[in-house]
């Protein structure tokens, strides 16, 4: 008679139909950490993509987190340290021997190790990068001494390089034996003897052309060679609009140091776009994962910020507080022409924002767009003027406050339009940072805008307040 088999749980599925980490999943992997079964938690995360296990991760409180690596061992993918945000990789390379960061850094690609070690303090990332063979380190260290949103910090110096006097057939060869070559590629430079960049290969395009054929004859020249020190925004932008798949990158001399390959690139630009959007939002530079107070602290800056602006805006409302006081109607009425003013105003700033982004905005274009706005401002005011005129005379029985509204709600609407344009590329000139800055320009703006015109006018054209 056979032995009865033991069967361990089926495990539960990594992610729900949402595409998040199901939360049945995660309480197998928190009940095998707190129950301490390494065999448990290896059977829960044995075949994990990293990207994965970062997600995880990031679900798990501080203590959870260094028990499941302490738990894995040698079984914990290194890779996923460079998949996580950057608050929890900071929180969790604290805590980390430097060997383990070490045997990470040996398993990434140059530009994920750079970004896993680049916020380390600089004793610390020593005694981490004396333990990486030479080369390795050398390249690391190469990268690190960039500026941070430099491409230099992007690329990676694994690549594949030939002289151009080979044949496609001594190519091949090579790709077939040389054992230290990138894992993946899509380009092969043809270099000179300075090693400076002649052209590019595809792969495709070797494998099919005859053994015999100069591989200079079918090389083609590259449509973009970036610097070490170019911006990595501009970078992707290029990349986005060449719809570029892979890059060489040059220094000074113009010599071939390293490779720009599209996965890093669209990571660049998801990251600007999140940093774009999180900043017209005041929360620049935040993630879900960061802590309470740090998440506070952050916000209460850019909240402090907005108070002041509403201060103002309530300092132009008492101005007309004797207006106020003898038609009530007009505090009914005033937060709607500052409110549509101020959602005018934004859909006018996201859209310049974005163009200023993606380069779609220049002085070749700038007044048109400008003149254009303001067209589409002056329409919109236009028809909320008769919408709400209508609306204020059928609520209120009169046809001055109809009126009165009428003519505020152009007025507000053709200033947001202006301001949702003016304010961003103002921004831009000055060298600040339009996402995250224009919105409280905008938004004051229509408020003070929106309230003086409608209470000004009230107090003029009825003659309040005197």
């Amino acid at each position: 008679m056979k032995d009865k088999e033991t069967t361990r749980p089926e495990r539960p599925p990594v992610r729900d139909e949402d595409g998040a980490i199901s939360p049945e999943f995660l309480h197998a992997v928190q009940r095998a950490i707190a129950q301490g079964d390494a065999q448990a938690l290896r059977a829960l995360v044995r075949d994990l993509h990293e990207a994965d296990l970062a997600d995880v991760i990031e679900l798990l409180s501080h203590e959870e987190r260094l028990r499941l690596i302490e738990l894995l061992g040698r079984q914990f993918n290194v890779e996923a340290l460079s998949e996580l945000e950057d608050s929890v990789r900071d929180d969790i390379l604290e805590s980390l021997p430097p060997q383990m960061i070490a045997r990470a850094v040996r398993k990434l690609e140059t530009d994920d190790a750079v970004w896993l070690l680049e916020d380390l303090p600089e004793e610390i990332r020593r005694r981490i990068l004396a333990s990486v063979p030479k080369a390795e380190r050398a390249a690391v260290e190469r990268a690190l001494h960039y500026p941070e949103n430099a491409a230099g910090r992007y690329m990676q110096t694994d690549f594949v390089a030939v002289p151009a006097h080979w044949t496609v057939g001594e190519v091949i060869d090579y790709l077939r034996t040389e054992e230290d070559l990138p894992d993946e590629f899509f380009e092969i430079y043809v270099v000179d003897p300075r090693f400076h960049v002649l052209g590019t290969v595809t792969t495709a395009r070797l494998l099919r052309t005859p053994r015999e054929t100069k591989v200079m004859d079918i090389a083609e020249k590259p449509i973009k060679v970036f610097h070490v020190l170019d911006d990595i925004e501009e970078v992707a932008r290029q990349f986005e609009h060449y719809n570029l798949v892979s890059a060489p990158v040059v220094d000074d001399s113009g010599r071939l140091v390293g490779s720009l390959y599209i996965d890093d690139i669209v990571d660049v630009l998801e990251e600007e776009a999140a940093e774009d959007m999180l900043g017209m939002a005041g929360v620049h530079d935040e993630d879900i994962s960061a802590s309470v107070l740090e998440t506070a602290r952050a916000r209460f800056a850019w909240l402090l910020v907005n108070l002041g602006t509403a201060v103002l805006a309530s300092w132009v409302i008492s101005w007309f507080d004797a207006t106020i006081q003898q038609m009530v109607a007009l505090a009914v009425l005033m937060p709607i022409v500052a409110s549509m003013g101020g959602n005018a105003g934004t859909q006018t700033m996201a859209v310049t924002v974005r163009a200023l982004a993606t380069h779609e905005l220049g002085r070749a274009n700038i007044w048109r767009v400008v003149w254009r706005e303001t067209a589409v401002g002056l329409i919109n005011g236009l028809l909320f003027a008769v919408i709400m005129g209508l609306f204020a005379w059928w609520w209120f029985g009169s046809d001055d406050l109809g009126l009165i509204i009428a003519v505020a709600m152009v007025i507000n609407l053709l200033a947001a339009a202006l301001s949702g344009i003016l304010i961003p590329i103002a921004l831009e000139k000055m060298g600040a940072d339009p996402a995250l800055a224009s919105t409280i320009f905008v938004t004051t703006v229509t408020d003070v805008v929106g309230f003086f015109a409608f209470l000004g006018l009230a107090a003029w054209w009825l003659g309040l307040g005197g």
